[in-house]
């Protein structure tokens, strides 16, 4: 465990975790009222070059170095694999495969991480809280959109909607991947925030070519985008981004990944109840059950923290 480990103060731990699974579980309910008005590689573009401009502007006026090669080469490196292919397949599958079905896909992303951490497989692997824990939260997340699946799955299946579901295969990989690698290559000339702008600028100039290639800044209106959508970007600027994206960098730090991948199964989670709010949605005795199973997992994958700290 690193001195970051040990000197990380416990509440802002908390706090951290709080942002990722709360505000992150909210970006779903966003990201598609946002494509009512953007389309999908401008969303990914204007998000997160608006929010990389705004946080490295921020650690300017406080007077940090910004430009470093060695961060912003290891920031395009992590931010195109976690923001470029990782959100940003889901960006764009969201347009035609249903969240529900997006957020089981994403959730693999937690299995993914024990995965690709080779360094830490004896330790992993090797802990059946964690093994088991994983396993479970990735059936619960299945019982939690289950209805969703078999609507989804009565129905034909679009050219569109096969690509899509072979891409959200991928892009937990390269989520997890780039989040990794971020966690072992840290920028020591750096300081989060400033590796956190790098990550998010590099990762909007992925989106450019895209846009370009659909025709998206050719034909766009900006004067007809609604207010709604509007509102809905500037949530994930300032919430997705710039709060929840940083909150995560940070975790990657200063907590082990399997800890901090237990985003993708709070997440779907909070989703969930984000619908059962603001929309007519009812919720089933399946779904309860989903609820409980994952929050249970989550419990079991930091049981080995929990008992040490006993």
């Amino acid at each position: 465990m690193s001195n970051l480990n040990k000197t990380a103060s416990p509440l802002m731990v908390y706090l951290a975790f709080a942002i990722v699974y709360i505000v992150w579980g909210s970006t779903y309910f966003f990201i598609q009222k946002a494509l009512v008005g953007f389309p999908p590689f401008i969303l990914g573009a204007f998000r997160f070059s608006v929010a990389g401009i705004l946080m490295l502007t921020w650690c300017k006026i406080k007077g940090e170095q910004i430009f470093n090669l060695k961060t912003m080469k290891i920031a395009a490196i992590s931010g195109i694999l976690m923001l470029g292919l990782g959100n940003g397949i889901v960006i764009w599958v969201e347009q035609f495969i249903p969240s529900g079905l997006v957020a089981i896909m994403v959730a693999s992303a937690a299995i993914w991480f024990v995965v690709l951490d080779k360094s830490h497989w004896k330790e992993n692997l090797s802990n059946k809280y964690i093994v088991s824990g994983l396993i479970i939260g990735f059936l619960g997340v299945v019982l939690l959109f289950g209805d969703q699946i078999v609507q989804a799955m009565d129905k034909p299946q679009s050219n569109q909607q096969i690509i899509g579901m072979v891409l959200l295969v991928f892009g937990p990989i390269a989520w997890a991947g780039g989040s990794l690698y971020s966690k072992y290559h840290p920028t020591t000339g750096s300081s989060v925030s400033v590796n956190t702008g790098w990550q998010m600028l590099m990762a909007s100039i992925a989106f450019v070519p895209g846009g370009f290639l659909k025709s998206e800044f050719k034909l766009l209106d900006w004067g007809n985008i609604s207010l709604d959508a509007w509102l809905s970007i500037i949530y994930l600027i300032i919430f997705g981004s710039i709060a929840a994206f940083s909150a995560y960098v940070w975790l990657l730090k200063v907590r082990p990944a399997t800890q901090v991948s237990t985003y993708a199964y709070v997440n779907p989670v909070v989703a969930v109840l984000l619908s059962l709010t603001f929309t007519n949605e009812v919720i089933g005795i399946t779904q309860v059950i989903g609820l409980v199973i994952i929050l249970g997992s989550v419990l079991l994958i930091n049981l080995p923290k929990y008992k040490s700290l006993g």
